[in-house]
Parts: C-alpha cells; structure tokens; sequence
C-alpha cells in the first residue's frame, strides 16, 4: 500500500521529474524539480499560498512516483516528453499542437526527390519548415516544381535507370527523366542544389542564376527556353517581394506576445527569418487563470520548442519566464549554439514585440470567445459520446470506414479519422477491393479491416495506418459491427467498436454498442459529431467508387482504339480530363497533345466521329 507520509520521507534530493496519481492509477500531473525532495513535499504541506489549481489537483493525489535525472536541463525535457505522453489533467497543454509540414529533399539519394511531410526524422535528410502557413508553403512547393524538372517517381534510381520508358512528367517537361539516363548525376545534383538555395530564402542568388541561364538560351536562340526561365524567375520575385523585410538587419528571431482573458491565455508567436516576417501563429491556452504569465510562457516555451526543426539565436519575448536560464541551456542544447532570450525595453525589437502584443489583444477580442466555442463543440461531443458509450478515456481518434459499390462492381472502401472532433483529411485511405468478387459488403469490410490492422501491426514509419485509433466507426449496424470485432480479435487487438446506425429515411438515427442501440438527444453536440462523421465516410467512399467507375468507361473506350496503349492513355487523360471533353476535340485539337503521333490521333478522332 503506496503511503504517501512515508514516500516524502524517501525522495532523494536530487534533479528529477514527478508524476502525481490519481485512485485510478491515471498521472494527472507532471512537473520537475532541482531538489525532488523539497518541491514534492510542498504540495502537502500548508495550503495557503496554494492556487485554487494546485488544492483540487492535490485532493485527487493517491500516489506518486519520480525519474531522477542528471540535470535539470536533462529533467527538463524529460518533463516536456513525458506531457506530450501522458496528457495530465492539469498541466498546461498546448491544445492547437499541430503537425505543421515541412519539405523534405533527401539528399543522400542519387536522384532526390522533394516530398512534403509531417514529421521530421534523424535520417540524414534536408528539412525545410515547419511551415505555419499550409497555402504558402504549397506556393512554394508549386513554384519549385514549375522551375525545376524534378523527378516524383518513386522508382529505385540509379539501380531502375533505362527499364521502363519515361513517364507523363517527361513528356509534358516536368520532369528531366533520369530513370532512362537523360540527365546525369551531376547534372542533377546542381539542380537539387538551387532547389535547397531557394528554400533556405537565398532567392537572389537563384535569381541571378537563372538570369544567366535565360542570357544563354536566348544566344543560343533556344527562345522558348529562355522564355520558360523568364517565367520562373518572375515566380521568385513575386514570392520574394510578398515577403516584406520587418528590420533592417537579417536576424533570425522569434517574437512571442501574449493577452489574457480571465479564464484564458492567446499567445501569438511571429517568425522572423533573415529580417523578413514570414508568418505568425497562435496558440489558445484553456483554464490558465490560476497561472501567472511567467509560468505559462516557460511552459508554452519548452512545448513549443520540443520538436522544431529550427530555433533562432534570439526569442523576443514579453516576460522574462521562470527560469529562464535553465531554458536557454535548453535551446541551446537543442540548437547547438547559444540562444538568448529576451525582453526588450526600447528600440526596433521593441516595437515588433509591442506590434505581436496588440495583434494577440485583437486575435482574443475577434477569435477568443469563437475559438473558446469549437473547441467546447468538438471536445464537449467527443465527452457526450464517452458518456454515452462508457469508454475509459476521452475518444481523441476515430475511424470510420463504408463500403460502396454498384451491384459488386468497382468496390471500394473508405477509411475516415477524425482528430479531436475535427476531420483529419490528411489521414484518409481509399481501398480498392481484391480479394472479393460481386456485391459483398461484409466480405469487402473483412478485407479493409484485415489490411488496416496488418499495417497497424507491421508499419514502421510514422503515418495514418501506425496510429492506434481510441474508437472504431461502422457505417452499418450489427453484421459490419460482428465483422470489426471478428478481426480485432485475429490481431488481438482492444479497441471499442460503434455501428452508426440510419432510420428509414437513410439518416442517422444512432449507435449500436456492444449490441445495444444508444440514441443521444437528436440537438446534442455528440449526435451532430456523429451525423458529420457518418455523412463524411459515406461522401469519400461514394467519391472513390464513382471515380473508378468513370476511369474504368474511359479506359474500356480507348481501349478500343488501335495505338492508344497504357501510356497514351495516361497522356490523353491528363490533358483532356473527360470522354466528353475528347469527343468535342478537332483533329488538330488532339495532334498537338505531346506524345500522341498524327496516326493515333486520326484514329482516336475518327473513333468518335465514325457514325
């Protein structure tokens, strides 16, 4: 039996972090401690200058256990690793903690390609981000592969070069083709290098570049050439000046404001990259009224920094945290370099940090009372459906899966998650039946299932099929509800599983439930959530099928058409989009389609206009 008197006679006095119990053996706080000993015991001893916080947390405290560490740099971010774990109750927690992309180049690659993810990992690659500002980041993305012909295949090169012929890309000049040796390594590699020089923000020099490119095609009377680059270069520039210089120096900063309401805290941060304000974003902070600011800063500090790709040399920030010194050795350690944090009291600096201030004020007026109200919408449904359903925990991520077809033709399945209550597109997956023939939901669910929770078990990356789902959705009632729980058990998996359940006009009416159907208010939050949920599986599903279906009338009809084979059919369907849309072409209309031969195309025009 854990007697807590007798467990504070036992803490060392040593650096370390400290997690606090409740009776169901669930850690309901996380903190650290120079001197474990001295700063455990204060939670037990006179309350008085405790916050109102601090006494409800201490009433549930039944156990407690620690780590001690080497450090207090070291207990630190172990601190931070163990909130973003366990997601105590009553620690400050950054709800808006999204997965901002980045664009990777792996350069180690003979032939690199540029990808965009959500996670930046140890191997060996380039990272570029994270980018606060999806729109922008793909205006980028588009940019670059309008400017530079790189390859998105995902074919093994140099070992694949010259065994299959070139794609789509090459033949409408996306792409250079180095898997049939067109462009050689080096070649290549100098062309990866302006690509990295124009995200790392060296737009001038990539300019100049390709001036000097344009200079010697138009000498070379290669005019549509030097034509193309004019069109790029004019790209970066746009993109260049969209970025207006904030300071005259070229300092890389982070600038950190905040403005409190009496329940709540906005932080807003500004990004400043070699002088330039390149974005902002913030961050809403619930139930911080019994926290002073200093200590909301050092924790949205250590939170927000945990997993950056880039951290500048200096952060402005509008209050000194608590300890701040622990904390620059922290950046530091994470940087490799020293990084100061500081609070100007006049000056450029000054004005910026004053600027951020006003605009978190504004953000919290427009936004705070909006935000405030998603955020009840969507996690007061996700805590009516625990009600309802009697889960353990809150269910942060659902999946829902449908099955659609026409009488067996083109099945489908589609697999929807939804984060926090919000839809997380990013993580959606289509499955295209195999291994099931004519109209057989049960069977073609059996498959979908039984291929997600393979890679459940077998992914080793990081993305939508390695993540362990809080709550299973079927659009369906007992017979898709028997065939999930049919295969959690083959993979020996415990995850609660839902129908969603339609009434006679095809609409939600409720959840099947470990065989028992549970109705919420039709004008609850959580029945809405389910309705959305149910409509969105069904929507995508729908979708996928009919795209299937539509492909496979095409491709039956070019099909027919002597010339017109695998890759031609590619080509003809990228540029015309639609049958109807071919039909309506002239002869002439479909010569100038590159890759088609003069031949072809009388065939293929001809093929319409027989009749």
């Amino acid at each position: 039996m854990f007697v807590i008197e007798d467990e504070l006679k036992r803490l060392p006095e040593k650096p370390g972090v400290y997690l606090m119990k409740n009776d169901l053996g669930q850690i309901i706080y996380v903190g650290k401690a120079i001197n474990l000993k001295n700063r455990v015991r204060q939670y037990f001893q006179s309350s008085k200058n405790h916050s109102i916080k601090v006494k409800k947390m201490v009433q549930h405290i039944v156990s407690f256990e620690y780590i001690i560490t080497r450090s207090e740099v070291e207990a630190l971010v172990l601190e931070c690793n163990l909130i973003k774990k366990y997601d105590p109750k009553y620690n400050i927690r950054l709800k808006d903690d999204k997965q901002y992309p980045y664009i990777k180049i792996n350069t180690q690659d003979a032939f690199p390609r540029m990808r965009v993810v959500r996670q930046m990992k140890k191997d060996g690659a380039k990272y570029f981000g994270p980018y606060t500002d999806a729109t922008a980041m793909w205006e980028v993305v588009d940019i670059i592969k309008n400017t530079w012909p790189l390859r998105t295949c995902t074919r093994n090169l140099p070992k694949d070069i010259g065994k299959e012929r070139a794609c789509l890309n090459y033949h409408i000049g996306k792409c250079n083709a180095p898997c049939t040796g067109l462009i050689d390594e080096q070649a290549y590699g100098e062309m990866i290098e302006e690509v990295i020089s124009f995200l790392n923000g060296k737009y001038k020099e990539v300019i100049k570049k390709l001036q000097a490119d344009m200079l010697v095609a138009s000498e070379s009377l290669q005019f549509e050439k030097a034509a193309q680059l004019r069109d790029q270069i004019q790209a970066v520039m746009k993109l260049e000046q969209k970025q207006n210089a904030t300071m005259s120096s070229m300092l890389d900063q982070d600038v950190i404001a905040f403005a409190k309401s009496p329940q709540d805290t906005l932080v807003q941060v500004y990004f400043v990259r070699k002088g330039k304000m390149v974005g902002r974003e913030h961050f809403y902070l619930k139930d911080t009224e019994d926290e002073v600011i200093e200590e909301v800063f050092r924790d949205f500090i250590v939170q927000f920094y945990a997993n950056a790709t880039f951290i500048p040399k200096e952060i402005v920030i509008e209050r000194i945290p608590n300890e701040k010194e622990v904390l620059e050795s922290y950046l530091a350690e994470k940087k490799g370099s020293k990084v100061q944090l500081i609070t100007p009291v006049k000056g450029t600096k000054h004005g910026l940090m004053e600027l951020a201030s006003k605009n978190a004020e504004l953000t919290l007026g427009q936004f705070g009372d909006q935000m405030k109200k998603e955020q009840e919408r969507t996690e007061g449904a996700l805590a009516q459906l625990q009600e309802a359903i009697g889960l353990e925990k809150l269910p942060y991520r659902m999946e829902a899966y449908d099955i659609s077809n026409t009488q067996g033709v083109q099945s489908v399945g589609g697999m929807v998650v939804f984060e926090g209550g919000k839809p997380k597109k990013s993580d959606y997956r289509k499955f295209k039946i195999k291994s099931i023939q004519g109209p057989n939901d049960y069977g073609s669910l059996e498959e979908v299932l039984d291929r997600r929770f393979n890679r459940l078990k077998e992914e080793q990356e990081e993305n939508s099929f390695s993540k362990m789902p809080d709550l299973l959705m079927m659009d369906g009632g007992k017979g898709q509800v028997s065939v999930a729980e049919k295969m959690l058990e083959k993979y020996g998996l415990a995850i609660p599983v839902c129908g969603m359940v339609k009434d006679d006009r095809h609409r939600t009416r409720g959840l099947l439930f470990q065989g028992e159907e549970i109705v919420l208010p039709s004008g609850s939050e959580g029945f809405k959530l389910i309705t959305r949920l149910q409509d969105e599986v069904h929507r995508f599903s729908i979708e996928y099928h009919k795209k299937l279906r539509s492909k496979a009338q095409v491709q039956s009809l070019l099909d027919e058409i002597k010339g017109v084979g695998k890759e031609r059919k590619k080509i003809i369907l990228k540029h015309f989009k639609s049958i109807e849309h071919l039909r309506q072409a002239s002869l002439s209309d479909i010569e100038q389609v590159p890759g088609i031969p003069a031949d072809v195309a009388s065939n293929i025009y001809n093929y319409f206009h027989r009749n």
